[in-house]
């Protein structure tokens, strides 16, 4: 442990994270002119290696920085495998392993209840034997989320919490990191695995977490039932970060994720070894 992380840390933890990561997000979805948009935009692509000529082509500027930032892809310039589950973000693959009989993952060493992870022991339970991954997502990627599996959304779970950091520093800093900050749990029912959750965790600077299958701009606090349930292909998208974190994934017993931790796009196999 270095001073200076140590030192970060501290200051992190004095900081009104929520407030300004709420500020920050105000001010991400405010109207910019054209010159300005075009300045950020390359600014940011310089300074963080975006790749846009990934990018879905358009004529006008982008409105906001948001909006940037959540920016679509060309079409088809993500294949997505033909095996069951596939990574549901770009990012690195940060860690994966098995749900342990105790109900517990180890992330970098770091134990996490599943229970406190999805909010719910009963559901937490059928988790246990199965497998979990998890994919952060930098500044430099694509952050909008897919679903990795085929199914359907039935239900749609907002958990509010903090928003510390989601990067080196808080995961050796900030004891249950994940299961302290803002999530949104998504329920995917799927014709031959089972229940599969996909949990996007919010973090600082995150201004806001959106799903595809829940009408508004925020995810309300507590069970958000869809109804009808929304019919998902493989690579279909769920949601939207909006500033960027971390999604983990959790199926049930019977799957057996072996992907090598490392670079992840959306729509890889999380079964095969990179």
């Amino acid at each position: 442990m270095s001073v200076a992380t140590f030192a970060a840390a501290q200051v992190l933890r004095a900081l009104p994270r929520v407030r300004l990561s709420n500020a920050v997000g105000k001010l991400c979805e405010a109207d910019l002119s054209p010159g300005l948009s075009r300045t950020i935009q390359n600014v940011y692509s310089r300074i963080y290696d975006v790749n846009l000529g990934e990018v879905a082509p358009r004529s006008d500027p982008y409105a906001n920085f948001d909006e940037f930032f959540t920016r679509p892809l060309r079409s088809g310039v993500r294949p997505i495998s033909e095996d069951v589950v596939v990574s549901p973000a770009d990012g690195q693959l940060a860690s994966s392993g098995p749900v342990e009989s105790s109900g517990r993952i180890f992330v970098k060493g770091r134990p996490y209840e599943v229970s406190e992870l999805v909010g719910s022991a009963r559901e937490a339970a059928a988790f246990v034997g199965g497998a979990f991954a998890v994919v952060y997502l930098s500044p430099k990627d694509y952050h909008r989320v897919h679903s990795p599996v085929e199914g359907t959304i039935g239900l749609v779970r907002g958990i509010p919490g903090d928003l510390f950091p989601v990067n080196s520093i808080g995961e050796r800093h900030i004891p249950r990191l994940f299961v302290r900050n803002n999530r949104v749990v998504i329920y995917i029912e799927t014709p031959g695995l089972g229940r599969v959750a996909l949990i996007m965790v919010g973090a600082t600077i995150v201004g806001r977490i959106s799903v595809s299958a829940v009408p508004g701009a925020y995810v309300p606090k507590g069970d958000n039932v869809v109804e009808p349930p929304v019919v998902l292909a493989k690579g279909d998208e769920v949601g939207k970060f909006h500033l960027g974190s971390t999604a983990v994934l959790l199926v049930e017993p019977g799957i057996h994720l072996a992907r090598e931790t490392g670079p992840v796009l959306y729509g890889q196999s999380l079964l095969r070894v990179a």
